[in-house]
């Protein structure tokens, strides 16, 4: 008898231990949750555009070292459609500047010079 009582008060500790590791368990899992959320923005929130970047760049950063992001992705090409064309036309009538209508128009300095020298709207260097 002694043998049987000292066994179910064993037997009720261990219960109780797994009940309080499901309860833990189940914590864990909500947190998990939470945090999976908030590790899927990261990347993005710090201006890269893939999780691969962003991984190189913290390790690099645990390392001492200096984060950059991956220089060999090239801006892509702006499609210039006539409607462009005619949008950079009016805004030089209107006086606006090539920093002006490139940052309107979402394309480059360059882009509007060009365009503008196909149109004729600039003369050519001596």
């Amino acid at each position: 008898m002694i043998f049987s009582k000292k066994f179910q008060a064993m037997r009720k500790q261990l219960e109780k231990q797994l009940k309080d590791l499901d309860l833990q368990e189940a914590k864990a899992g909500k947190r998990q949750k939470k945090l999976a959320k908030k590790l899927v923005t990261l990347p993005e929130a710090y201006g890269f555009d893939n999780v691969g970047d962003f991984i190189r760049a913290v390790k690099a950063a645990a390392k001492g070292g200096k984060v950059k992001k991956d220089s060999s992705k090239r801006r892509s090409r702006a499609v210039i459609t006539d409607q462009t064309r005619d949008l950079v036309k009016k805004m030089n009538e209107d006086g606006k500047t090539n920093n002006e209508i490139s940052a309107e128009l979402g394309i480059s300095v360059p882009t509007v010079q060009n365009i503008k020298k196909g149109l004729g709207l600039v003369k050519a260097r001596k």
